[in-house]
């Protein structure tokens, strides 16, 4: 395979759609995050992900509204604007054990710290891994381009995460995130493991 160093807005346009093909499961009370949390603990590797409602207005900023985990197989999307930040929650990102993989988690922990205090551990963050491969794109979009050839729809990102009911369109988006940042490590591993790949000059 050869690895593109970087792709531009217009080879994305007419790329197909990546969509996650899994289950996605809402999280609406604790009794929910503690349940999800004892599926997701016996993963060793989940995708991450988080999306705040956007704020219009300067100066006024929202709480972190959802947290998106995702497994090969299942998305859970934590509802944070109604359940807060859970024990079980903070016990699976502290959790060295548990691989999470996440794209500017610096970003995602910085919003997610505002709501508990927690220490993250065992995180692999995205836009650093790529590197060693010499893909010098940072975004989710063109990173995942670069190694699917399919583009990540970015139509739901300033739609509000604090609505009464997300929309399926809401769902698929945040699980889509979560769920491509732990396809993208698991390609990387595979190519590093066969070293079947070529850094484009």
């Amino acid at each position: 395979m050869i690895i593109r160093r970087t792709i531009d807005k217009e080879a994305l346009k007419d790329l197909p759609k990546a969509v996650f093909q899994g289950q996605i499961h809402v999280v609406q009370t604790p009794w929910e995050a503690e349940k999800a949390v004892a599926y997701l603990k016996s993963c060793p590797l989940l995708g991450i992900d988080s999306e705040t409602r956007p704020s219009f207005t300067k100066g006024h900023t929202h709480k972190v509204a959802l947290l998106q985990i995702a497994s090969e197989e299942h998305c859970f999307l934590f509802r944070l604007n109604l359940t807060g930040l859970t024990l079980p929650v903070i016990t699976l990102l502290e959790n060295p054990g548990v691989t999470k993989v996440g794209l500017s988690l610096r970003d995602d922990f910085m919003m997610l710290h505002k709501r508990a205090p927690f220490e993250q551990r065992g995180c692999i963050e995205l836009q650093e891994y790529v590197r060693t491969f010499g893909i010098q794109d940072k975004s989710l979009q063109k990173i995942y381009a670069i190694l699917f050839e399919e583009k990540i729809s970015k139509t739901q990102r300033l739609s509000n995460w604090e609505a009464e009911t997300l929309t399926d369109s809401q769902k698929l988006y945040a699980a889509t995130d979560a769920w491509a940042c732990l396809n993208i490590y698991n390609k990387l591993q595979e190519l590093k493991q066969t070293g079947d790949f070529e850094i484009e000059m």
